[in-house]
């Protein structure tokens, strides 16, 4: 691991972001949208931090599990709908919203991506991931896309697209990478701090 850097390692099926940073021992925690860190000393080695997220597989599971359901439940009866409160339709769920909100507007975002890097992806799937936003198999081309994406503002669908349709371009989160991805979304660091939040929170409240 390089001083400076984040790297992405798995407990179990879970991606979990490790950063080194000027801390005493090894820090694992869950983010208000669900996504795991895990932040370790300047010298820790990889296979420590691995050793260490195997030990808690078990812990992060659940609290990941937590964390993504209790944005889902509606609240007053209303719940989160690209980033403002909407009230949700009689007789459907919030996962059933979000899959045909998305399932409409995904098509449009798609286009205007692959248009921007010149790149086009074989498939698209709608998921109810708990831990990631999105996810490429760059061997095949294929994308999914997390359906919960539809609780937050539409800028976070174009990133995401985005991002999953540059790892075709280059698999590794590299300067190669986010160089690529600044040509079809310029602030990804905008879109990723509102995607560590509750949804609610980046709701624009009348």
């Amino acid at each position: 691991m390089n001083a400076g850097r984040t790297y992405t390692l798995q407990a179990g099926s879970i991606p979990v972001e490790v950063e080194r940073k000027r801390v005493r021992r090894l820090n694992l925690r869950v983010r208000a949208d669900g996504s795991a860190h895990l932040s370790v000393p300047w010298r820790c080695p990889l296979a420590e931090a691995q050793r260490f997220l195997d030990e808690h597989e078990t812990w992060l599971r659940e609290h990941v599990a937590r964390r993504t359901e209790r944005d889902a439940k509606p609240c007053d009866g209303l719940i989160p709908l690209w980033g403002e409160l909407a009230a949700l339709p009689t007789g459907s769920s919030p996962d059933e919203l979000y899959r045909a909100e998305l399932a409409a507007r995904l098509p449009e975002v798609a286009a205007r991506m692959e248009a921007a890097l010149d790149v086009r992806a074989s498939g698209w799937q709608l998921r109810d991931m708990k831990t990631r936003w999105g996810s490429c198999t760059p061997r095949t081309g294929r994308i999914r896309v997390n359906v919960r994406l539809a609780a937050f503002p539409p800028t976070c669908l174009d990133y995401v697209v985005a991002h999953e349709l540059t790892h075709l371009l280059e698999p590794s989160h590299d300067a190669r990478f986010h160089e690529l991805l600044s040509r079809a979304y310029p602030d990804e660091a905008a879109a990723r701090a509102i995607l560590r939040r509750p949804a609610r929170e980046a709701c624009r409240v009348a």
